[in-house]
């Protein structure tokens, strides 16, 4: 493993399908109030405004738990436990500079490092050519997070999707829309961000989860997607997509290279949502990592 990620769950060899994941969505999955209040995310978030003015807060999913079911009948069930939360209130706990303390304080609160944290859920995606390429993408120096370094394409599932506006609340959002939104998302951003038209892209299969540590434990779903495009025509397709601005460059590996990624230069410039995507990718694949 590397340090900067760790694996929250890993799903059967091959991936979930949606009809095989479930989601609970409740106020007590929520983060808990910052000892003393939160107004150290409030000035956490005006600092980051100032230095990166096009930031913007959205609500966001936050995971507070996951368990994987043993296989019966219908085959493996995930279940996922998720509050609500916020991209502000990530970046003044997750990205805080007493992230580690939180950590701390939370075990010895609440019996978990993670109560006082943000933890907005991502989505990452292995994206597969269909000549047997995996899809990474240089990110650019505009992004809030990890400015510069490699990823695979994602983003966060969208709570606003299900419910506009400005009031939103737990029971306004149904489990099984929220893991609709969830494996939409992750084909959305892919759309989005390598511009690929959605009819090119099978649905996704969950990998598992991992957590990045470089942000405190944040989570992410990784899911593993075929494009039905080779990878000449997926760099032909990048130019012009709606977040083009958030990469400069595309890269392909070939899938026979990623069981040794880690023992490559590029390992070191890589996000560690991309690191945790690609661990999960391997074992669910038979190798080990």
């Amino acid at each position: 493993m590397d340090p900067e990620v760790s694996l929250l769950l890993q799903c059967p060899p091959g991936g979930l399908p949606e009809d095989q994941v479930r989601a609970e969505l409740s106020p007590a999955y929520d983060r808990r109030p910052l000892p003393g209040g939160d107004r150290a995310i409030a000035a956490a978030w005006a600092s980051r405004l100032q230095a990166q003015p096009w930031l913007f807060d959205a609500p966001k999913f936050r995971l507070h738990s996951a368990s994987l079911a043993p296989a019966g009948s219908q085959g493996p069930q995930l279940l996922l436990h998720l509050g609500l939360t916020s991209y502000r209130d990530f970046l003044g706990t997750n990205w805080a500079s007493s992230a580690a303390w939180l950590r701390q304080q939370g075990a010895a609160d609440w019996g978990n490092k993670q109560a006082y944290l943000a933890d907005p859920l991502g989505v990452g995606a292995i994206l597969a050519t269909a000549d047997d390429f995996l899809v990474f993408l240089r990110r650019s120096q505009r992004v809030a997070e990890a400015p510069g370094l490699v990823d695979v394409p994602g983003g966060h599932p969208e709570p606003q999707a299900l419910c506009p506006g400005d009031s939103l609340l737990h029971k306004d959002l149904p489990g099984e829309l929220v893991v609709r939104e969830l494996f939409s998302s992750v084909l959305q951003e892919i759309s989005d961000e390598v511009n690929l038209p959605l009819l090119t892209l099978s649905q996704p299969l969950l990998l598992g989860i991992a957590r990045n540590e470089t942000s405190a434990g944040r989570a992410s779903a990784e899911f593993y997607v075929q494009c039905s495009l080779t990878f000449e025509q997926v760099e032909e397709a990048l130019v012009g997509g709606p977040e083009a601005p958030e990469s400069t460059g595309i890269i392909f590996v070939e899938t026979q290279r990623v069981r040794r990624l880690q023992e490559t230069e590029m390992w070191a410039e890589l996000c560690p949502s991309a690191k945790g995507a690609i661990f999960l990718y391997n074992r669910s694949q038979g190798r080990p990592t």
